[in-house]
């Protein structure tokens, strides 16, 4: 490794809490002309409220660049473990999804 390649390097911290990971088994993206905004939210069976557990804002370019890596990403995973079957969409309830841009 060359010297700038050395002073590139990015050192990336994660804390315990933060690597145990929060589960999302939704998410909902709303957008502007500056950013987009992805909020992932946990829903629980018999439970007509949930909330939002993460809320990221990205730049465009950055949303774009993290689409391409997480296509990548799948792509990876299936041809190492299989296709991943998509289950058949539950509909949300009336007071869920998106209500305007950010």
């Amino acid at each position: 490794m060359d010297k700038n390649q050395e002073s590139e390097k990015l050192n990336i911290e994660l804390d315990e809490q933060m690597a145990e990971g929060i589960y999302s088994n939704l998410a909902i993206i709303n957008h502007s002309a500056s950013e987009f905004v992805l909020d992932f939210i946990s829903i629980m069976p018999g439970r007509p409220k949930a909330k939002v557990k993460s809320r990221i804002i990205l730049t465009p370019q950055h949303a774009k660049r993290l689409v391409r890596a997480i296509s990548d990403n799948i792509k990876k995973f299936e041809r190492q473990f299989g296709d991943i079957e998509e289950a058949q969409q539950t509909p949300l309830p009336p007071s869920f999804g998106p209500v305007g841009e950010a």
